[in-house]
C-alpha cells in the first residue's frame, strides 16, 4: 500500500500522500472559488457555476471533473445540465488533510 493512493470519495484523508494530493485539489485559485461557492451546501447548475469560475466552459469542466474525482464535490445530470453539490465529508476530509500543531506555544 506504500505509495497508493485510496480513493478519496470514501476515505478519510490520512496518508501524508493523500493528504498532499488532496491539498493540491483545492489549492488551484478556481476550485478554491467553486468550493467557496459551494460551501453553503446549496445544489447548483453548472451554468451557475460559470461565472464563478471565470474560465472557459471547457476549463471550467476540466475543473469540477477534478474536484468530483476528489470527492469533494458530487454531480448529478438534469437534462443537458449537470447539478454540483459539495460533499457531505468535504470540510471534515480537508481538515483531517492539514497537519496538527497540538502542544505548540504561539
Amino acid at each position: 500500500m506504500d505509495g497508493e493512493v485510496v480513493n478519496t470519495s470514501t476515505a478519510i484523508a490520512a496518508s501524508p500522500v493523500e493528504s498532499t494530493v488532496l491539498l493540491g485539489v483545492v489549492a488551484d485559485p478556481v476550485r478554491w472559488r467553486l468550493l467557496t461557492h459551494l460551501a453553503d451546501g446549496r445544489t447548483r447548475c453548472v451554468c451557475d457555476l460559470q461565472p464563478v469560475a471565470a474560465v472557459a466552459p471547457n476549463l471550467l469542466s476540466y475543473h469540477l471533473k477534478v474536484l468530483r474525482e476528489a470527492g469533494l464535490v458530487s454531480a448529478r445530470r438534469r437534462g443537458r445540465w449537470i447539478d454540483y453539490t459539495i460533499a457531505d465529508d468535504a470540510a471534515h476530509r480537508l481538515a483531517a488533510a492539514l497537519p496538527t500543531f497540538a502542544g505548540r506555544s504561539r
